[in-house]
């Protein structure tokens, strides 16, 4: 069983920056990739970022020099930077975590960004 602890989110206002993190724990077998999603209240779950396990990294279009993923892998944790928000960003954002043992989702905080 993996167990995955989410933390960071909030209200945050138009331009604003926010940092979520993501926490593995549990029988964890040789975490590879990690990855965060968001889904908008009424939309569709979307992919946002995702590193793999040697660091390398890929970005939706919509966040690309706004957000970084990044990964701590003595702490099976995982980061989301995000600057420069936008009112239409605000979602519930869900980290994913695959391993040998399967694939996980977290609790997903919400994320509101407005004034």
């Amino acid at each position: 069983q993996v167990q995955l602890v989410e933390s960071g989110g909030g209200l945050v206002q138009p331009g604003g920056s926010l940092r979520l993190s993501c926490a593995a724990s549990g029988s964890i077998f040789s975490i590879t990739t990690m990855r965060w999603y968001r889904q908008p209240q009424g939309g569709q779950r979307e992919l946002v970022a995702r590193i793999g396990s040697g660091g390398s990294t890929n970005y939706a279009d919509s966040v690309k020099g706004r957000f970084t993923i990044s990964r701590d892998n003595a702490k099976n944790t995982v980061y989301l930077q995000m600057s420069s928000l936008k009112p239409e960003e605000t979602a519930v954002y869900y980290c994913k975590v695959y391993s040998g043992a399967g694939a996980y989702w977290g609790q997903g905080p919400q994320v509101t960004v407005s004034s």
